[in-house]
């Protein structure tokens, strides 16, 4: 993924969501997220800069026909113009205040947020120290390539085919691209090392000590779903579900993992 806070069309800074038992869910993500000697997250859920990435809202009235899922916020030219490209490909509205951000449904069901593009002025100055950002986002579905031609259209990312190989059988998954080229998410088939997991927008959050916040997630009443090691035999992401249900990725944030 490209630099944390560069404002761009595709771009993706900041995701939400809304929950019940809203203060047990605030205790299992603080305390999840602020593993290490240097945790990269306050226990308010701010990043260690201190810039908002995460909102984690009350389940209210309001909140409840959303679903229970992590929702990145995307950014694109037009908001009216996304929200009907959306309508027109088999998609949703579940929440749209005029051209400011809409809530929408992809065929899949999985949610998602549209908001413009953020002035180069508003975005915090981002330092080259390790801290609290959405470093990756990855959806799997049954059928990735109908899914990423939904995206390209709506939010206008263009896409990179990454070959796959499941026990000799090859596929193909795609690495979505932001406008300046850089990947800044994967929608992939619900095979191979992606086989069982929903298809919801996973969310990858850096903590600041990876073994730590799994003995953390099962600790405060969570799940962890499945742990994933490099050839190195060090650990990449675990994904991993909350006390309500909700599912997020978690990685290590020794390393920017900028491109």
């Amino acid at each position: 993924m490209s630099q944390a806070f560069v404002p761009r069309i595709g771009a993706v800074f900041s995701a939400d969501i809304a929950v019940p038992e809203h203060e047990r869910e605030l205790r299992f993500y603080s305390r999840v997220l602020t593993s290490g000697d240097n945790p990269l997250w306050r226990e308010d859920l701010m990043n260690n800069l201190g810039t908002p990435i995460i909102g984690l809202g009350e389940r209210n009235e309001e909140y409840a026909h959303l679903p229970l899922q992590w929702m990145p916020h995307i950014h694109v030219a037009d908001v009216a113009a996304s929200v009907q490209r959306a309508l027109d490909l088999g998609g949703h509205v579940l929440m749209h205040s005029k051209d400011e951000w809409a809530v929408l449904l992809d065929p899949n069901e999985a949610a998602f947020g549209i908001i413009p593009v953020v002035p180069a002025e508003a975005i915090p100055p981002a330092d080259a120290v390790p801290m609290g950002s959405i470093r990756w986002l990855d959806l799997t579905v049954s059928d990735a390539s109908a899914t990423q031609d939904f995206y390209q259209q709506v939010v206008e990312w263009s896409v990179d085919s990454v070959e796959m190989d499941d026990g000799g059988n090859h596929y193909v998954d795609h690495n979505m691209l932001g406008e300046d080229g850089t990947p800044v998410a994967g929608i992939c088939h619900a095979r191979g090392e992606n086989l069982g997991l929903p298809p919801v927008w996973m969310i990858y959050l850096p903590v600041g000590n990876f073994t730590e916040s799994l003995s953390r997630v099962e600790e405060e009443g969570g799940k962890v779903i499945k742990v994933k090691q490099g050839k190195d035999g060090e650990y990449v992401c675990a994904t991993v579900q909350d006390p309500v249900g909700a599912y997020l990725g978690l990685m290590p944030g020794r390393e920017l993992n900028y491109t």
